[in-house]
């Protein structure tokens, strides 16, 4: 609720200071108030229409997109937050000033209608950054209605301060007023990345550095005072992983440094590029030392997998090399080609592909069988229609073989194989008067059926998981994070560049009695007022 309600307060109270001093500029200079107050409705009403549009999308879709377009909607409203406590902690001191110089040329130049347009757009702005901050502090809640309620009486109180503002009845120091609640602000826009980071696990989307750093279990427990503030206002949980606190710390402490680094304090003229310069390098060794000490990435190892077969009690292992399949069964030893590069699926829980494949029959199989061979065959029995006084044999024989032949792999390697055989064979001659059909489940003229071991399975899945858990981390930590801290280098490079040309160009400027007259400083005024 508290947070909600912060951000309602100051997302409001923006707006309705802008509002207030163009009010009391067109009330002053005897213009109608009904277009600003047509442009304000208008503005309100597509705020409040794209929070829910983007609710219901949101809710509509499957809950890993879900868990993706709240990680999309927290980035965005992190960038917001965070514009909106630049800026403020920017602008704040001579926000009025800005805004009263703004108002006076458009009245001067007669354009009412343009002080309109600038309350819709200032209330569109605030609105559409209060309803994705909103709609992600909302995700990120473990209470909807206390969030909404926080929300509403921010917005409530927000407009009466803006009302007071107008009438004259209430003094604000907005520098005061904006330090503070930025502070507070910061932390939840941290809060809301650690947020964005653990969603994007969830999507997905961010497989590495899942390791946790703490057990927060003992001090987050459900129902106590420490559990709705470090989990309900400031978002974090009771067990932050490594990633995760990386963001908070790196959302945290820059933008807690920008805001509340004593102004006495910050760099001028040639100082500034320094600053810039130097983090822009401290920023690059990171990335360097993120290169050469993250974890490397492992190549996985193929090994046999141990098989059985089905209704015997032959065991042998399948291997396989390149792309070649290669089974051993007891005493038998055959090698299939695996076409193509199979089919991608996932199987017993890992990215791999897959090969369906008919079932090659044997090599050579006899053309005929004596009654001796069929019953060996036929598992000792002989086969129904059969008799051995009227049907001596020999009979005739016609093969055929059906099944598949499943094989999966990952990485390259062979994680999974069964096969399902059948052998039929269809006999003549020998006495009998009509063909017969005979099944062969075992024995020397059967394709067996077999299947890796479910021990041999989980324990190349295991490895192949432990392996793709490594390229992550090694995506992550020694490719991916040093390319972004590689252009936020040099990004911090350039705009040192640009102040060092700032810089140099005002110690150029000249001075003395050939110069133009100086501009007399604005006098410093009070941040308290009330619109007049």
């Amino acid at each position: 609720m508290l947070p909600t309600l912060v951000i309602g307060l100051r997302e409001g109270l923006e707006a309705a200071l802008i509002v207030g001093i163009i009010a009391a500029f067109l009330r002053k200079n005897g213009k109608s108030l009904t277009p600003m107050w047509i442009g304000v409705g208008v503005a309100v009403a597509l705020s409040i229409a794209v929070g829910v549009v983007l609710r219901v999308i949101e809710k509509s879709l499957p809950q890993a997109a879900q868990e993706g377009m709240e990680s999309v909607i927290g980035a965005v409203a992190v960038v917001f937050v965070t514009g909106m406590i630049v800026w403020m902690n920017t602008h704040s001191r001579g926000l009025k000033r800005e805004l009263e110089a703004e108002a006076s040329e458009a009245i001067h130049d007669g354009h009412a209608y343009a002080l309109a347009g600038m309350a819709f757009l200032a209330v569109l702005k605030e609105g559409f950054e209060t309803s994705v901050f909103l709609l992600a502090t909302f995700s990120a809640s473990t209470s909807m209605s206390l969030a909404a309620t926080g929300a509403v009486i921010g917005v409530v109180v927000a407009v009466l301060i803006g009302i007071g503002i107008y009438a004259g009845s209430v003094k604000l120091n907005l520098s005061t007023f904006f330090r503070w609640t930025g502070g507070f602000l910061i932390l939840v826009a941290a809060g809301l990345v650690l947020t964005a980071l653990r969603t994007s696990h969830e999507a997905g989307w961010l497989n590495a550095g899942q390791q946790t750093v703490l057990d927060l279990g003992a001090v987050v427990r459900p129902g106590t005072v420490q559990s709705a503030l470090l989990t309900g206002v400031l978002g974090i949980p009771a067990d932050p992983r490594l990633i995760e606190v990386v963001g908070w710390l790196a959302y945290l402490v820059p933008v807690a440094l920008f805001v509340y680094w004593p102004r006495a304090r910050r760099a001028q003229g040639m100082q500034i590029a320094r600053v810039q310069f130097g983090v822009a390098g401290a920023v690059a060794l990171v990335a360097l030392g993120l290169v050469a000490f993250a974890p490397r990435a492992s190549t996985p190892h193929d090994q046999p997998l141990a098989i059985s077969s089905a209704g015997a009690a032959d065991e042998g292992n399948v291997a396989l090399s390149r792309s070649t399949l290669k089974v051993g069964l007891g005493d038998d030893t055959t090698a299939v080609e695996l076409p193509g590069a199979g089919t991608a699926v996932t199987h017993n829980g890992i990215a791999a592909r897959q090969w369906k494949l008919p079932v090659t029959p044997r090599a050579a199989l006899p053309a005929t069988l004596s009654l001796d061979q069929l019953v060996a065959a036929n598992g000792g029995r002989l086969p129904v229609g059969v008799n051995a006084a009227q049907n001596p044999g020999p009979f005739d024989a016609q093969w055929s073989t059906g099944g598949a032949l499943e094989v999966w792999t990952s990485e390259g390697v062979l994680i999974d194989a069964q096969q399902t055989a059948r052998t039929v064979v269809t006999i003549t001659g020998g006495g009998l008067t009509t063909s017969r059909t005979v099944s062969i489940a075992s024995g020397p003229l059967a394709q067996p059926s077999w299947a890796a071991t479910d021990a041999a399975v989980q324990s190349a899945s295991d490895a192949i998981a432990a392996t793709q858990a490594r390229q992550a981390e090694h995506r992550l930590w020694g490719i991916q994070l040093p390319i972004a801290l590689g252009v936020a280098a040099l990004i911090i490079a350039a705009f040192g560049l640009r102040s060092r040309r700032r810089a140099l160009t005002d110690q150029n400027t000249p001075v003395g009695p050939t110069a133009s007259p100086a501009i007399p400083a604005t006098s410093q005024r009070s941040n308290s007022y009330a619109a007049q």
